[in-house]
């Protein structure tokens, strides 16, 4: 089967970075499905793995974002059968999604958005299960609970998984949702995916977020540069506010949180998949559940830009405007 991948860690600006190879198709494992993939979307996880971590002359397949068909399935498989259209971003300890025939845990898997398009599905699994996860598993906000009033800054609201914690906040919640964004065009598109407030992370947030939210802020779903920002946070959050926090950084000073009692949570969405926790089967239901609201008209796809089919010269530009750090929403791409 085609596939692209790559054999040793190289700037992406190197051909050799990423190359089309061909592969045998996957054995679906007993709880596994096959998959013909038709589209991916790329995350800042793909060129972290790139970078990062060398196959030794072995080709490695990246790709944790996808859409398609169920073609066979597992001895043990209960949930999907052949025909079943299905979106998921798998599991980062397995082989990535940029092939044409894919193997992932069937509970790990959701039916994909009848409303939209597989480019347009295969923009969100990743980014809508992180968003879920950090706003309700890890904040322990109640989907729903409009009795829950409070303000919500979401950093890099214009980004893959800002973008969908704006929308699941504003949607689900009664929270104030404030996104942060400079450009024109990423402040444009937080306000789209439903920021009330859009404020500029390159200024003070602490002076900007008084002006918009004099009541402070009870929230904060951090996605870039929380070690920057973290004394900031310590001065806007009110006492037992929480931080979810998905970037990486060497060390970061939780010190500052202490006097006002902040929590402070991690959120990674393949912990459940790598550490094979008994309740994997939960971002199944949460895809489920995503998959609903779209069709509802409730959410919207986070795609914006489709680079054309899945191909290595496609997705050294997909991992290129990743690593510049410019991209709106999503990145995505189509066919074989």
């Amino acid at each position: 089967m085609p596939a692209v991948a790559y054999r040793e860690s190289l700037p992406i600006e190197d051909p050799r970075s990423l190359e089309d190879v061909e592969l045998p198709v996957p054995e679906p494992g007993p709880r596994d499905l096959l998959v013909r993939v038709e589209a991916v979307a790329l995350n800042p996880v793909d060129y972290k793995v790139r970078r990062n971590t060398d196959p030794g002359g072995k080709p490695k397949v990246l790709g944790w974002d996808a859409s398609g068909t169920v073609v066979a399935a597992g001895d043990e498989v209960e949930l999907f059968q052949v025909g079943d259209e299905v979106y998921y971003a798998g599991a980062l300890d397995r082989p990535g999604a940029n092939s044409r025939y894919h193997a992932v845990d069937e509970r790990l898997v959701g039916r994909k958005p009848t409303t939209l398009t597989y480019g347009e599905a295969a923009a969100l699994p990743l980014t809508a299960l992180t968003a879920w996860e950090g706003l309700f598993d890890r904040m322990g906000l109640r989907t729903g609970a409009l009795e829950q009033t409070g303000a919500l800054l979401v950093t890099a609201a214009a980004g893959g998984v800002g973008a969908m914690v704006v929308q699941l906040a504003r949607a689900l919640t009664s929270l104030t949702v404030i996104g942060t964004a400079s450009r024109p065009e990423t402040v444009e598109f937080a306000r789209r995916m439903g920021a009330r407030h859009v404020i500029d992370h390159h200024r003070s947030l602490v002076d900007q977020l008084k002006e918009v939210a004099p009541g402070g802020i009870d929230y904060i779903f951090g996605t870039t540069a929380t070690d920057r920002y973290i004394k900031a946070y310590a001065e806007i959050l009110n006492p037992f506010g929480h931080i979810v926090s998905i970037d990486d950084y060497a060390s970061l000073d939780i010190g500052v949180l202490k006097r006002k009692s902040v929590s402070f949570h991690w959120e990674f969405m393949f912990t459940r998949s790598m550490f094979r926790t008994p309740d994997r089967r939960k971002q199944g239901h949460i895809l489920a559940q995503v998959a609903r609201l779209v069709d509802q008209g409730v959410l919207t796809t986070t795609a914006h830009r489709e680079l054309g089919p899945v191909n290595a010269a496609n997705l050294r530009e997909a991992h290129r405007i990743q690593e510049s750090g410019t991209s709106i929403g999503k990145i995505t791409l189509s066919g074989f």
